[in-house]
């Protein structure tokens, strides 16, 4: 996992990755998003990256594998992850726009309290993730496996699920407004917290 280093301006927050400063302290956050999105661009696999609120615009992280990063609180626009695989990354509180998640295999993810919106996780394998909380606006997830994953008190408008295998996952207390889920197994999901 990320090694969580204090920023040295010792205002609680964690420093970046190659940086002894956090994203509020660093001279530029601009240059400093640049420079993590050319770190992930120079390698195939990025382990233990610690980049949270960050700005991330027009990047292509795309066929690249992500183990145990951190990006809580960062921001995404017109960002590309097509076919990325992730394995235990944080995007905790983090905002997406127009970003594309499609084809990906991701596992063990959390996306809880975040904020996406029009972006696209078709065709991927998204197992045992978490939107609790997560706002979620003119989204597809269609023809996706979303195994064991978590929309909990989610709030999801315009979204789609068409054919998508959601055994297991959990929607309960989501507020749903023009969501299809369409050819999808929705008797194995769990939409209503059972009494005990």
């Amino acid at each position: 996992m990320f090694t969580l280093r204090p920023c040295a301006a010792a205002c609680g927050r964690t420093a970046i990755s190659g940086s002894h400063l956090c994203a509020v302290h660093v001279p530029s956050p601009k240059e400093e998003a640049l420079r993590i999105g050319e770190y992930i661009l120079d390698r195939q696999v990025i382990t233990d990256l610690n980049a949270p609120e960050l700005n991330f615009a027009s990047a292509n992280f795309s066929n690249r594998i992500f183990y145990g990063c951190n990006f809580m609180g960062s921001s995404f626009s017109m960002c590309l992850f097509t076919g990325a695989i992730m394995r235990m990354c944080f995007f905790d509180f983090a905002d997406f726009a127009n970003c594309d998640f499609s084809r990906g295999d991701m596992q063990f993810l959390s996306f809880a309290g975040s904020t996406i919106q029009n972006c696209t996780f078709e065709n991927s394998e998204l197992i045992h993730l978490s939107y609790v909380g997560a706002v979620i606006t003119d989204t597809t997830f269609n023809d996706s496996n979303l195994y064991n994953s978590r929309f909990i008190n989610a709030d999801i408008t315009n979204s789609d699920f068409v054919d998508c295998n959601v055994k297991k996952v959990f929607f309960i207390n989501a507020k749903q407004t023009g969501v299809s889920f369409k050819s999808s197994n929705t008797a194995e999901a769990v939409f209503v917290q059972e009494e005990t």
